[in-house]
């Protein structure tokens, strides 16, 4: 055989190179937005055409959880690769065990640039020592949100050389204030609320400005893939979109309900994930990192997670048989302590303190310029007298069982408490015993996790547990 030409044999074995090189991994994670309120997971009013498109060309998870729906826990969790308990951070606006690992040092270790863009929302800093890019709003308290610039982004996904990326854009809608976007292109009386959400004239209102948002932030989701492609790299790049965790409605951020706790996730790989497929492989945030690590070459030890790498690229098409809930109402109202867990078709929660009121302090406006955030929450109070429909959805909220059990897989806004069906006993007692086993686990203390002094002490690195 005529020997090839050198020229030739140096591009085949750089293209080799580059075809086996560790991918860049873009990470985009909205802020409060419930997942089923986005086309892509049956919502019936928001307009979504660039998320829409990248699930088109890759892969859309049915089933992907966060363990808590609020901003600090959950963004801790995906950037350690643990559950709150482990990593420390049980409460928002609180902080991690400074002792552990976060993805800027474990994706540091395999030759990563690691930056965040945006809302950062996690401490402590040495943590998670993120490279700080500029561009994006890095506070959810705005109004109006920043006109982002594409510059900062851009720069550093095109970096210099071939050493690979890590780049988080945290975008800080749909977060209250809903003040972004067209609320016009969403007329109030025309909108079809969902079952947990009452129906008066303020909410239509709110819930239009709040789907307005949900489209700015789907604008930012367009821009920031666009920036991608004009670096050439989108093809070496796996893309990951959250929605984070459930809106600020009642009866999905701060709950464990699955509107809380249900996030959307969609993973894009050109030549590695197949375009426009789903699965119903059950994913959790913890899970995330130990993903990344794998796919760039390394292993994630001693982390809650595991990688789902297989299921990205087909090879499986199933990943964990239970996801967990928790939720601890400290500092966000008085104490609160629930904890769920998901078998991929039931959910069962426990209530821990079911004889207290639940009360959120930004939500009922009970603190700053919540009120005007949400001013909706008054109007449901208000019409509960007289309309049984609405008082039903302010009970569920406040005042709520010891326990429930949730056929989610037919009741995904799981307004159906079927924790006294003697047809599902076996189920309950079986999820009952995995919950207790998982908080176990854990060293989850239950009752005197959700206490001022348990989260004063880990905001000053000190765990009390």
């Amino acid at each position: 055989m005529k020997p090839l030409p050198c020229l030739f044999v140096l591009s085949v074995l750089a293209l080799s190179a580059r075809a086996n090189a560790a991918p860049n991994f873009l990470i985009i994670v909205a802020d409060d937005c419930t997942y089923n309120d986005l086309p892509l997971y049956g919502g019936q009013n928001a307009k979504t055409p660039n998320i829409d498109r990248l699930a088109s060309e890759g892969l859309t998870f049915n089933r992907a959880y966060l363990t808590s729906s609020m901003c600090q826990p959950c963004r801790a969790e995906l950037y350690s690769g643990l559950y709150p308990v482990s990593n420390g951070c049980s409460w928002n606006h609180s902080g991690c065990r400074p002792g552990i690992t976060g993805m800027p040092q474990a994706l540091g270790k395999l030759g990563y640039r690691v930056g965040l863009a945006g809302k950062r929302h996690i401490r402590p800093e040495k943590v998670f020592p993120f490279a700080k890019i500029d561009g994006f709003d890095q506070s959810c308290v705005r109004n109006p949100t920043q006109a982002h610039d594409l510059g900062p982004i851009r720069e550093f996904m095109k970096g210099k050389g071939d050493q690979p990326f890590c780049l988080v854009v945290a975008l800080t809608e749909p977060h209250v204030p809903w003040v972004m976007g067209d609320a016009s292109k969403y007329p109030p009386k025309k909108l079809k609320l969902p079952p947990n959400i009452a129906d008066t004239p303020r909410t239509r209102e709110d819930f239009s400005k709040y789907l307005a948002e949900i489209t700015y932030m789907d604008g930012q989701v367009g821009d920031i893939l666009k920036t991608l492609e004009e670096t050439d790299k989108a093809n070496d790049t796996l893309v990951l979109f959250s929605s984070e965790q459930g809106s600020q409605f009642p009866g999905c951020k701060w709950t464990t309900w699955d509107t809380g706790l249900h996030t959307a996730l969609v993973a894009r790989w050109p030549g590695k994930i197949a375009k426009g497929k789903r699965t119903d492989a059950m994913v959790q945030y913890a899970d995330v990192l130990p993903t990344l690590l794998s796919l760039g070459g390394g292993e994630g030890k001693d982390l809650d997670g595991t990688s789902f790498g297989a299921v990205l690229t087909g090879k499986e098409d199933s990943h964990r048989k239970f996801t967990y809930g928790m939720h601890n109402n400290i500092p966000e109202g008085p104490p609160y302590p629930t904890r769920t867990v998901f078998d991929g078709e039931f959910r069962y929660t426990l209530n821990l303190t079911p004889d207290e009121l639940y009360i959120e302090k930004h939500l009922m406006g009970l603190k700053g310029n919540a009120v005007l955030n949400n001013p909706y929450w008054s109007t449901w109070v208000r019409d509960s007298w007289n309309k049984p429909k609405i008082y039903s959805l302010v009970k569920r909220y406040q005042s709520r069982p010891p326990d429930a059990l949730y056929h989610t897989a037919s009741d995904r806004y799981e307004m159906s408490n079927l924790t006294n069906d003697p047809d599902h006993a076996s189920r309950k007692k079986g999820l009952a015993q995995e919950l207790r086993r998982w908080m176990k686990e854990e060293g989850d203390p239950g009752i005197k996790l959700d206490t001022m002094k348990a989260h004063s002490a880990a905001r000053e690195g000190k765990h009390l547990f």
